[in-house]
C-alpha cells in the first residue's frame, strides 16, 4: 500500500508541472494575440498629413489618385506639412501644383516641394502672364553701374557704328523699348536683396515681340540701360540720335540748363570727334573758332596844307 501511494504522488508532482509547463508557453500568445488584435481595430492616434502615394518625379502634376493621408505623431509633423488633399490639390493659386524636385513614396508634400505659394525663388514664378524673360549682356557701365535691380524698370538704349569700316565714325542711338521690368541681375533674383554689384548680364521680363528686338539689337550694337524713377511709367517720345546731331550743336533735346549753351558773335563753339587720321583712333581735336574778320584800314592822313590857285600867267597854258 505504501508503494502505490508513493507512485501516486510521483504521478501527481509529474502532471503539475507539466501543468504550469503548458500554462507559461501558451497561456501569454494568446493574451498577446488578443491585445493585438485589439488594437488594431482601434484608429491610429496622430496627426493626419499629406504623402505622396507614389514616387514623383520633377514637373508631375497632382492629383487627387497621386496622394494619400497618414497618421504620424503631432512632434514629427514639420511645419507647412498639408493636413488635408483639398489643400495640396489648391495650392498653386487654387490649381493643382507641380513637383518641382522628385518626391519618394510616403514622403511628406511642402509647400516648398510643389508650385505655388511658399515655392521655391525662381524666375519663372516671377514671369508675368504674356511675358518672356529674355537676357541681356551688360557692364558696369551699361548696366547703370550695377543699380538696377531686380524689380526696378529700365528703358533700353542701342548705339550702333553706321560706318564701322570708315576713317571717321557715325554713330546713332536709339531706344528700343521702354518701361520693362528687370526680374534679375546675374544669378541673382531675390526682390527683397537691394545692394547693387557689378552686373555682367540683366534678365528682363518683355513680350515676345520685344524678345525679338533685344535679339536683332545685340546684334547690331551695344546694349546699354537706364534706369527708370519708382513708378515711373510715361512712354516718351524719342527720335534716334546721329553723330551729325552734336556736330551742328543740335545735340540737346530738352531745355537747357543755365551756361550750358555758350556762344560767340561768330557762332556757338563747336567740339568736333574724329576717330583715326593724325590723332589715332579714338583721338579728339578741337575745331578751331572762326577767324574773325580783318578790321577795316584807318583813313590815310590828311596834308596839313592848302592848295592856292595860281595866276593866269604862271600856269603852262598862259605861256
Amino acid at each position: 500500500m505504501r508503494v502505490v501511494t508513493i507512485v501516486s504522488l510521483g504521478a501527481s508532482a509529474v502532471l503539475g508541472l507539466a501543468a504550469l509547463f503548458v500554462a507559461k508557453a501558451v497561456l501569454p500568445n494568446a493574451g498577446h494575440s488578443k491585445t493585438a488584435s485589439v488594437l488594431a481595430q482601434q484608429p491610429v492616434a496622430g496627426v493626419p498629413v499629406v504623402v505622396a502615394k507614389s514616387d514623383l518625379k520633377f514637373g508631375d502634376r497632382l492629383e487627387a489618385g497621386k496622394v494619400t493621408i497618414l497618421h504620424v505623431p503631432a512632434n514629427a509633423v514639420p511645419a507647412g506639412a498639408f493636413t488635408t488633399v483639398e489643400q495640396v490639390l489648391a495650392q498653386d493659386n487654387g490649381g493643382a501644383p507641380v513637383a518641382l524636385t522628385q518626391i519618394a513614396a510616403k514622403e511628406l508634400l511642402l509647400p516648398s516641394k510643389l508650385s505655388g505659394p511658399g515655392a521655391r525663388s525662381s524666375v519663372a514664378v516671377e514671369i508675368a502672364d504674356g511675358f518672356r524673360a529674355y537676357t541681356i549682356k551688360v557692364s558696369d557701365v551699361t548696366g547703370v553701374g550695377g543699380h538696377a535691380l531686380p524689380g526696378d524698370r529700365v528703358d533700353v538704349v542701342l548705339t550702333r557704328d553706321l560706318t564701322p569700316d570708315g576713317q571717321t565714325r557715325n554713330y546713332i542711338s536709339e531706344v528700343v523699348i521702354q518701361n520693362i521690368r528687370v526680374l534679375g541681375v546675374d544669378l541673382n533674383a531675390d526682390m527683397v536683396k537691394n545692394a547693387p554689384a557689378t552686373p555682367s548680364t540683366a534678365t528682363l521680363e518683355v513680350s515676345v515681340q520685344d524678345a525679338q528686338k533685344l535679339a536683332v539689337a545685340a546684334d547690331l550694337g551695344k546694349l546699354s540701360l537706364a534706369l527708370r524713377k519708382t513708378g515711373a511709367a510715361e512712354m516718351t517720345p524719342v527720335a534716334p540720335m546721329r553723330t551729325g546731331n552734336f556736330l551742328s550743336g543740335g545735340g540737346r533735346s530738352g531745355p537747357a540748363r543755365p551756361g550750358a549753351a555758350r556762344s560767340s558773335a561768330f557762332g556757338p563753339q563747336l567740339i568736333m570727334i574724329i576717330e583715326g587720321g593724325a590723332h589715332g583712333k579714338g583721338g579728339r581735336a578741337q575745331r578751331p573758332a572762326p577767324a574773325a574778320p580783318a578790321a577795316p584800314a584807318p583813313p590815310a592822313p590828311q596834308p596839313n596844307f592848302a592848295l592856292i590857285p595860281l595866276p593866269a600867267s604862271d600856269t603852262p597854258a598862259g605861256k
